[in-house]
């Protein structure tokens, strides 16, 4: 059975900074495409960033313009995301996501991803 679990997320100052993590278990990560992803209502879920299988980065999200930092540790089976210099408008639920089926080609859409973690909540005041 698939699991994402995040956590680290929570409340922080304007250019403060989180890490991010997801627990992955049912599949490994260096079999799967994994990627973060964000949602604050009334829009749609965006991609943030992703890795593929093989450990290659997809590019990051306009807005992230160098402040965050994708990595993932296989022996841990985890997925972190370092946020640094954190804005206001960054201000999101979280989410963890898992493409199984294309582990090497990580796509910018969230359909491909089934398979999704809880989601943890970042809020950063100005």
């Amino acid at each position: 059975q698939v699991q994402l679990v995040e956590s680290g997320g929570g409340s922080v100052q304007a250019g403060g900074s989180l890490r991010l993590s997801c627990a992955a278990s049912g599949f490994t990560s260096n079999s799967a495409c994994m990627g973060w992803f964000r949602q604050t209502p009334g829009k749609e879920r965006e991609r943030v960033v992703a890795i593929t299988s093989g450990g290659n980065i997809t590019p990051y999200a306009a807005f992230v313009k160098g402040r965050l930092t994708i990595s993932k540790d296989t022996a841990k089976n985890t997925l972190y995301l370092q946020m640094n210099s954190l804005k206001p408008e960054d201000s999101a639920m979280y989410y963890c996501a898992a493409d199984l089926d294309h582990g090497g080609s990580c796509y910018t859409q969230a359909r491909y991803f089934r398979y999704w973690g809880q989601g943890t909540q970042v809020t950063v005041s100005s």
